[in-house]
């Protein structure tokens, strides 16, 4: 028998490639954080001695789930503005909330907030923008928490950066800093088109393509957005995007609510990943993402929370459940964006989109081991006909029982084993007191 470092037996596996598949009474054998092979479980038993055993009965395990786009921070920031419009609840709340709060104590503890949730959650990776980006990538490497941090740009001094020159020297410090960590990526991250003028997004287009980096950006994320882009220079965002050659594979566009046919094709041939947030659209009331169409058009789209200030929360098996439902209404077909579909945005789709593809969002040998088990032993969740089925339409995150992160285990029986709890609770407890004072 081969000694490995960790067996993990499920009553089944989805490793969401190949698609449609699902295992029942498998495991699989971890060693050195990587996946080594998911084998039956009575031929596991007999081939693998393992250091760390763990029989989940009346568990599914899958890939664990990536958040492709968070303001991980903003978390401190739930519930403060309920109920507004996008550019009132930023022009008159938010942006002034953190010219007021924002700080490396406010992204150190937001941070470290959002990651408890999102592992509660079963999430194992998140693709980030906000400022002091080195601070969410020291708290996330810290916790072992996968993320991808993004080197934030806007034409706005803030306190991270004076200038757009500023915020493009501290990225690249950034990024150099982060360069040798096994779990943390960077991405450039202009804002917004209607934030970052254009000779920073040319410098953001170089220094992407020298350093192999994507970019991440909100675009068409309203009809207010698209309206003043219009009346600005006569060009749709995208189009300016496009004139500025930064369509391309690199490029993750956030939201795309409001798109015209032409738009989709010329989406498909450059080669970029949308990525979908309906509950942060819903609740803004931004329009709806024509997310079938996309699909159709072989567009990869990836699925974010956005952060817990529009959201409100950073729940990815809520995410996907919002994303395959709302779909199935806005394409006026039932068969829309279907079980299998939504669970592969919410995994391998946003791996793909940070180019992580190769590493994480699918359960296959010689890939990370970032896993993730949830209990459908529950009334909530039986009887269980179709597991995948009833994971995406009936689990919630409180049945996330284990997660693991390159096989270190994370969240071991709802209990978080690298950050502590209820330090993250007071200190959570004291930004609601100084934030309230001063709102």
């Amino acid at each position: 028998m081969q000694t490995i470092d960790t067996l993990i037996h499920a009553r089944w596996v989805i490793p969401v490639e190949p698609a449609d598949t699902v295992h029942e009474g498998h495991a699989i054998a971890i060693q050195d954080g990587r996946i080594l092979e998911i084998l039956p479980s009575a031929e596991a038993e007999t081939r693998y001695r393992a250091e760390s055993c763990h029989h989940l009965s009346e568990h599914v395990l899958i890939p664990g789930l990536v958040n492709t786009h968070t303001h991980a921070a903003m978390s401190l920031l739930r519930g403060l503005a309920d109920d507004l419009p996008l550019m009132e609840w930023l022009n008159e709340h938010i942006w002034p909330a953190e010219g007021r709060w924002v700080s490396t104590e406010f992204v150190r503890d937001g941070t470290q907030l959002a990651i408890a949730e999102m592992l509660r959650s079963g999430t194992t990776c998140f693709n980030d923008m906000y400022f002091f980006p080195d601070v969410t990538g020291h708290v996330a490497s810290s916790a072992g928490m996968r993320a991808v941090i993004g080197l934030i740009v806007i034409d706005l001094p803030t306190a991270w950066a004076a200038n757009a020159d500023e915020y493009l020297h501290k990225g690249i410090e950034v990024h150099d800093q982060f360069r040798a960590n096994p779990l943390i990526r960077c991405a450039f991250a202009p804002h917004a088109p209607y934030t970052v003028s254009d000779a920073p997004l040319e410098r953001i287009r170089t220094y992407a393509e020298e350093l192999d980096l994507p970019i991440h950006i909100h675009l068409h994320e309203t009809e207010s957005e698209v309206t003043e882009a219009l009346k600005m220079d006569g060009r749709r965002p995208m189009q300016r995007l496009d004139d500025l050659e930064l369509l391309s594979p690199r490029l993750m566009a956030v939201h795309m609510t409001r798109l015209e046919e032409h738009e989709i094709e010329r989406f498909a041939t450059c080669g970029g990943h949308v990525v979908h947030c309906p509950e942060s659209n819903l609740k803004l009331a931004s329009g709806f993402c024509p997310l079938q169409q996309l699909l159709e058009a072989g567009i990869n789209v990836a699925l974010g929370t956005d952060g817990a200030a529009s959201n409100n929360d950073l729940d990815m098996l809520g995410e996907m459940r919002s994303a395959a439902l709302l779909a199935k209404a806005v394409a006026g077909r039932p068969g829309a964006v279907p079980a299998a579909t939504a669970l592969r945005m919410a995994t391998l789709g946003g791996a793909r989109a940070l180019g992580l593809d190769d590493k994480i969002g699918s359960l296959e040998p010689g890939k990370e081991a970032d896993m993730v088990a949830i209990d459908l032993g529950n009334i909530e969740t039986r009887p269980i006909y179709h597991p995948l089925s009833q994971l995406v339409y009936a689990a919630g995150r409180e049945q996330v029982s284990d997660v693991w992160i390159a096989g270190r285990h994370l969240l071991k029986e709802r209990a978080l084993t690298t950050l502590d709890e209820q330090a993250i609770l007071n200190r959570a407890a004291q930004w609601q007191g100084r934030i309230r004072i001063d709102a």
